[in-house]
């Protein structure tokens, strides 16, 4: 069960890294080009946080795994 629940854990994560592309937020996934720095605002500052909540989940449940 814990296995099930890690490999879900982890597919959510590489999704919310893809849907992450710092050099041009979310108008990568469309084609468009911007090559100015910005910080993250909105949706991908939402997205920065639940990948690392996520991350943070993640290693909690296999360091748990390893001790029971």
């Amino acid at each position: 069960m814990i296995l099930v629940i890690q490999s879900v854990i982890a597919i959510i994560i590489i999704v919310l890294i893809l849907f992450q592309e710092r050099s041009s937020g979310f108008s990568g996934l469309f084609g468009v080009e911007g090559g100015v720095y910005q910080t993250r605002r909105g949706i991908e500052k939402v997205l920065l946080y639940v990948t690392v909540f996520l991350i943070i989940v993640l290693v909690g449940i296999s360091i748990y795994n390893l001790v029971v």
